[in-house]
């Protein structure tokens, strides 16, 4: 008897979300689901991501299935003093990966300026309480739309960050 061994694409939730291990396992999900659908481009935003799973192995395992030629993934953070603190293998793939990667900055905005948020070609979450840890996910094309505006208007505000490498003398 013959097996596929082509996982079965991941299906993302919808809806509303309550609680940190929500929002953990959504963003989990999220990176699996970019590395099976080969997702073209993928957008995050936090304050400081501070409380994303970023260095767990398989998140970075699913970024390392997800990076190909093509593909671009940005980052939008105030600093990234939690992720470098925090997120060993992600830094670690941050620097393999540099060459799709772009980390942005705004320094000046207020952490409650910018949205907690992952945005994909097809679906997107946000969090809309970071205290509580509650938010909305979903892929109609109104909030996606919506989200990217918000994005990229702090991207036009932001400045290149968090440098692959670290030059010195």
């Amino acid at each position: 008897m013959e097996t596929d061994a082509t996982p079965t694409p991941q299906a993302l939730p919808e809806g509303r979300f309550t609680g940190r291990a929500d929002f953990t396992e959504m963003i989990r999900q999220a990176f699996v689901a970019a590395a099976q659908q080969g997702w073209r481009e993928i957008i995050v935003c936090d304050p400081d991501f501070e409380d994303w799973p970023l260095g767990e192995r398989t998140v970075v395992q699913a970024l390392n299935d997800w990076s190909k030629t093509g593909r671009t993934f940005t980052m939008l953070a105030r600093n990234y003093d939690e992720v470098l603190r925090r997120h060993a293998r992600f830094v670690t793939w941050r620097r393999t990966w540099a060459h799709i990667i772009e980390c942005r900055a705004n320094a000046s905005a207020p952490a409650d300026d910018l949205p907690s948020a992952l945005l994909g070609p097809g679906w997107v979450f946000e969090r809309l309480d970071l205290q509580r840890c509650t938010g909305i996910a979903g892929s109609e094309p109104a909030r996606r739309v919506a989200l990217r505006e918000r994005l990229n208007e702090r991207l036009l505000k932001s400045s290149p960050a968090f440098p692959a490498t670290t030059l010195g003398l």
